[in-house]
């Protein structure tokens, strides 16, 4: 459910940006976008979303921006995170940092990396190896000491999401 567009304070940026990101699976299908999710049937078989919710949600990303839909993409349409999309990352990563922090008493369940030298990033992007801030396409992500592989599902999707691999690379299950 969408918050009012009538909200008491039609100045507050947070109210605006909750309007288009707050909804329940709207974070995880641009969290599974950032880890190369790409295809409608992939989303729904990772998320086990719906598929009227997913293609509503798909739908209204697009419409904001979010996401481009392809639709002469081999095996049919795909979706990728626009400029705008992509600069949801810190957003995305602040949240589950935060989960990490509060939920997971085993630790990190996802590691990221820079891809080019191996450095940790910190909660601001940057690596602890070479101390550059790092950008979403040189990231690396990965299971990290709290992941817990009984939690991930047995299809190539999860299996592909759960192997180290960049941020944004293409999905390509079969």
């Amino acid at each position: 459910m969408t918050l009012p567009s009538t909200y008491a304070d039609r100045n507050c940026s947070l109210a605006r940006t909750l309007e288009v990101v707050g909804e329940r699976w709207t974070l995880l299908i641009v969290r599974n976008a950032f880890y190369g999710v790409r295809r409608f049937g992939d989303f729904a078989t990772q998320l086990k979303i719906p598929r009227a919710v997913l293609a509503g949600r798909l739908k209204f990303l697009v419409q904001e921006g979010v996401l481009t839909r392809d639709d002469g993409a081999a095996g049919g349409v795909e979706y990728r995170l626009t400029a705008k999309g992509v600069e949801l990352w810190p957003v995305v990563r602040a949240l589950m940092n935060w989960g990490d922090a509060f939920y997971s008493p085993s630790g990190v369940r996802r590691a990221v990396r820079h891809d080019e030298d191996g450095g940790l990033l910190d909660h601001e992007g940057r690596c602890e190896t070479c101390g550059s801030v790092v950008p979403v396409p040189e990231i690396r992500v990965e299971p990290g000491p709290g992941f817990d592989p009984a939690d991930s599902g047995l299809d190539p999707v999860s299996s592909a999401i759960n192997t180290p691999r960049r941020l944004l690379e293409p999905i390509t299950a079969p």
